[in-house]
């Protein structure tokens, strides 16, 4: 069949998991399109983290969210360790407040048993306190899932592309889709907000989106639903911090309330569970409401929360949410060439990795073709230094090599000027666009307590420098958001006598 090209929609944690799973395959050139400037930044930027266990999906109602759950909990401790990316695996509290919930709580240590997941047991009084000193006291025991853990997805989505377009994958950012074209019942290509781009097989992994991409090639088996889950994010120095992942019993909507400390070391707690009509899939923002619901919530499960004054910041993401109830991971004959990588609300995080094993899988065996392994495929990926995470031997050496490393530009989360540079050269490197928002995602770069009042302009006007720019073309999340560092009746005078010119 020879080489084939392959257009992935949308850079989110599952389409970037397909493009480096794909990547390793002589016989497939990878393209991933992606609307926004940067990727990961829907639902991947926006979401709990957690690597979920499996013990929470039923195999009788959505069978492949459960397998891809247990198999994708088994893939991230190979694709952390082989992309460097932030995880931890401190295991997960169920908590159980009464002797009804304890018998709602035990079917799931019966489903862990159907689905493969071990050592999931119910723990009572003494053992959970010892297991999670933070936990409510009120809490009459929990069941105990010790393979649970917490990632940090946005950073886990730019390693699994970084490593992708190392292999040869190419990113286009700024691009929206408007829809697969089919010609003779097969898929010749994708059109977008930039042309048309010729593709032999397009893999819909759009996220909010995926259903309008997949019913523009035909198949209008499922709708996407926006469900809005809102956080808040506690100072990093606020306690008390669990060291496991704690939450409620699920009820048949959501899994629930989670209290949380991230791999940066804040505690976290979220998220609602707001279900939107369709036509709110951009509605992002965050209520009085959702916030108060949030931390009440939160309350039932520690000993006590921090004082609000702590809490640093407040955001909302949207889950897909499919009328199937289940993922929609399909390849179809009719038309030939497209492959649905869709609905994937939680745990779909967690299965992005068995998710793109089960890709390529029908890439080989539905669409019948034969995958060539490269050569020299790039199993690995480093991440940036970084002055926090140095000890001073390592951080003497590392100011050695590059004096920008003394220079401390974020001093809450220790970030310095070396690896802001470092960040500038990884976006550019993939194809992606510069902003403020892309570096401090990679960096971690004003999301403490100031929340980047002090160090973003510094930070710009080193970006204008490295970028050989004016530091008003610098954006914070691409065109339209442009930070406008400077004097702006100067930048006005400007734009005058350039219209006059």
């Amino acid at each position: 069949m020879g080489r084939l090209r392959v257009a992935i929609v949308g850079a989110g944690i599952v389409g970037c998991a397909i493009a480096r799973e794909l990547s390793r395959y002589e016989n497939l050139d990878v393209v991933v399109i992606e609307r926004e400037p940067d990727v990961g930044w829907g639902a991947t930027k926006a979401n709990t983290g957690i690597v979920h266990p499996g013990h929470e999906e039923d195999p009788d109602q959505h069978p492949l969210r459960a397998r891809l759950c247990v198999e994708g909990n088994r893939l991230w401790r190979e694709w952390a360790r082989e992309l460097d990316i932030p995880i931890k695996f401190p295991g997960e509290l169920m908590l159980f407040f009464s002797e009804e919930e304890r018998k709602r709580a035990q079917r799931f240590v019966e489903l862990a048993k159907r689905n493969g997941v071990p050592e999931v047991r119910i723990v009572d009084g003494e053992e959970l306190r010892v297991l999670e000193p933070a936990a409510s006291p009120r809490a009459i025991g929990a069941v105990w899932a010790p393979t649970a853990g917490v990632v940090n997805p946005i950073q886990a989505a730019i390693a699994m592309i970084e490593n992708a377009v190392d292999n040869g994958a190419r990113l286009l950012v700024e691009t929206e889709v408007k829809r697969v074209r089919v010609e003779s019942g097969k898929v010749v290509g994708v059109e977008t907000s930039r042309g048309f781009i010729e593709a032999d097989i397009v893999i819909n992994a759009a996220g909010i989106n995926a259903d309008e991409i997949s019913a523009s090639a035909g198949i209008d088996t499922f709708r996407i639903w926006p469900r809005k889950g809102q956080y808040v994010v506690f100072d990093r120095l606020a306690q008390p911090k669990p060291t496991r992942v704690l939450h409620t019993v699920p009820t048949p909507i959501t899994k629930g309330v989670y209290a949380v400390t991230t791999t940066e070391g804040n505690l976290m707690i979220g998220p609602t569970a707001e279900d939107l009509p369709p036509d709110r899939k951009r509605d992002t923002s965050t209520t009085r409401e959702g916030v108060e619901y949030v931390l009440r919530e939160g309350s039932k499960l520690l000993e006590r929360i921090p004082p609000r004054r702590l809490v640093i910041k407040t955001f909302a993401g949207l889950r897909p949410e499919p009328t199937t109830r289940d993922f929609v991971v399909e390849a179809y004959q009719k038309p030939w060439g497209l492959i649905n990588a869709a609905g994937t609300r939680s745990p779909g995080l967690t299965a992005a990795p068995a998710i793109a094993k089960l890709v390529a899988k029908l890439i080989a065996e539905e669409l019948g073709v034969e995958l060539v392994e490269k050569r020299g495929w790039r199993r690995f990926r480093r991440g940036i230094e970084r002055v926090r995470d140095a000890p001073w031997p390592k951080l003497v050496e590392l100011v050695k090599r590059d004096p920008m490393y003394g220079w401390i530009i974020c001093r809450d989360e220790m970030v310095s000027a070396a690896e802001v540079i470092e960040a500038v050269k990884r976006i550019q490197r993939i194809g992606a666009r510069v902003t403020l928002d892309g570096v401090r995602f990679r960096t971690w770069l004003g999301m403490g307590r100031c929340q980047g009042s002090f160090c973003r302009v510094a930070t710009a006007m080193l970006l204008s420098k490295v970028l050989g720019v004016k530091p008003f073309e610098i954006t914070l999340r691409g065109k339209g958001s442009e930070y406008a560092v400077g004097d702006v009746k100067a930048l006005w005078r400007e734009r005058l006598g350039e219209r006059r010119t």
